[in-house]
């Protein structure tokens, strides 16, 4: 399931309270994190592909 990054509205392929596709960890202000269903929009490799 998508995790979106509320801060900067970018959503990554991955889980919360681990890592993102593009190698971002979720548990690093783990609240700045929600599970969400929204399309994917990060660029970098790992997210995008």
């Amino acid at each position: 399931m998508p995790v979106k990054h509320t801060p900067t509205q970018i959503v990554h392929s991955g889980t919360k309270g681990g890592t993102t596709g593009c190698g971002t960890n979720t548990n690093v202000h783990a609240d700045h994190w929600v599970h969400t269903n929204d399309k994917v929009n990060c660029d970098k490799n790992g997210c995008k592909n």
